[in-house]
């Protein structure tokens, strides 16, 4: 566990996010309670902790930079990725955690107990009914769905000088072509995770008019 604590930070380093020893204990514990939720829940197919320090925490952390605003969508956040790694690495902003299977948000409200996470809120809806209290400034999904389902089924959460960051694998190239209109495309930013080997790719998506 000191080496995974080890990778964590060092990783964390390289990726330019600065984590206190609170934040490390948080992070870890999380690392913690997913493997025990994973054996009865299925939360997540990466079994292995040691596994989850590159492929769920570095590569959550991966988007901290570009994050915009201070109030935060994960949708179809599953065990909580990339929601929880960034509330914990960024307290000063607010983050609703936003998924329809019940199994995982309720080891999302667990798991927020646990880790005294008071940034973090759960919600247990399809993206489609959920309306916000108020806009989001960035909402964030992560291995959900096609850009254009993406944006479908979400746009509505987003404030009107808001972003979009979707977290992909390979580059999106069909998807982007696909982008409906009322939004475009800023950039595609690669993203380099430590440990990670394959391509991450970030999309960043603006409703159109928006300039920035």
């Amino acid at each position: 566990m000191n080496d995974d604590r080890t990778r964590l930070t060092t990783g964390a380093a390289q990726l330019g996010v600065p984590l206190d020893t609170a934040a490390l204990d948080r992070l870890m514990a999380y690392v913690a309670l997913l493997v025990k939720w994973n054996r009865a829940y299925n939360l997540t197919a990466v079994r292995d902790p040691a596994e989850m320090i590159e492929k769920h925490l570095l590569d959550s952390l991966s988007i901290t930079g570009y994050l915009h605003g201070e109030r935060i969508c994960d949708v179809g956040t599953g065990a909580g990725l990339p929601g929880v790694p960034l509330a914990i690495a960024c307290p000063e902003r607010h983050f609703t955690l936003l998924d329809s299977n019940g199994k995982k948000t309720r080891f999302l409200v667990q798991a927020a107990a646990e880790l005294q996470l008071r940034n973090l809120d759960v919600v247990h809806a399809r993206a489609e009914q959920y309306r916000p209290p108020a806009p989001c400034d960035t909402v964030v999904t992560r291995a959900f769905a096609t850009l254009a389902d993406m944006l479908a089924a979400s746009g509505h959460l987003l404030a009107a000088d808001g972003r979009f960051l979707a977290m992909k694998g390979a580059y999106p190239r069909d998807e982007l072509a696909a982008v409906p209109p009322g939004f475009r495309v800023q950039d595609v930013v690669e993203l380099h995770v430590p440990g990670l080997e394959g391509a991450r790719h970030l999309v960043r998506i603006a409703p159109a008019g928006e300039e920035g």
